[in-house]
């Protein structure tokens, strides 16, 4: 992913862009994204009048970076939907089941990268292939770059957030319960967000 270039705050934003900053060139490299400090999660429109949130616990990920040229970074991402947690063990079970996400025949959601792109200051987006329920679908990714640092056990990282929208039925995840008062109890749309923390590896 080209998630790179802080903007000086200096920058004349009616000028042209200027070119990558030499020492983001550093950044250049293979990532491996830290569970223990990295959140997925999503949120959905409950009952029409408030909103459900949740994440999953168990996903592996790899980056590979361009400071160079932030257009040639990818991203790959594999999430075991068993680990879906939204606080309540009740709805955790219903989302597993054949209603949502059918874990028992689908373990595993996938997204993988296709194109990436910068779009100015700290601001990129990157496309790709998600896959639920058998189902691949293309989906556009919103970042914003967090910065490089080098923690104290000596793992150099990058951080960023993202968020993006995907509608369920695209994917055949189409259950749904109307309400005595009109509409239904889930929202069509559910809102992706994204808290990454990802060390070097190479």
């Amino acid at each position: 992913m080209g998630i790179f270039g802080r903007k000086n705050d200096e920058t004349d934003a009616t000028s042209a862009p200027a070119a990558v900053n030499p020492d983001l060139a550093a950044l250049t490299g293979e990532y491996t994204i830290d569970p223990s400090h990295t959140t997925l999660g999503f949120t959905a429109r409950h009952a029409m009048v408030t909103n459900v949130k949740g994440k999953f616990l168990d996903f592996t990920g790899t980056l590979h970076l361009d400071g160079s040229d932030p257009a040639k970074s990818t991203a790959s991402l594999d999430v075991k939907m068993e680990s879906i947690d939204t606080g309540s063990p009740d709805r955790d079970g219903h989302l597993k089941s054949a209603d949502f996400f059918k874990t028992d025949e689908f373990p595993t959601m996938t997204f993988r990268s296709t194109s990436a792109e910068a779009l100015g200051g700290d601001d990129y987006r990157i496309t790709g292939d998600l896959e639920i329920l058998g189902t691949t679908k293309p989906i556009t990714i919103d970042l914003e770059f967090n910065g490089a640092a080098k923690d104290p056990f000596g793992n150099e990282r990058v951080g960023f957030e993202g968020k993006a929208e995907i509608l369920r039925s695209e994917f055949g995840l189409t259950w749904n319960a109307a309400l005595e008062t009109g509409g239904v109890l889930v929202s069509e749309k559910i809102k992706l967000n994204f808290d990454i923390s990802a060390i070097k590896s190479a």
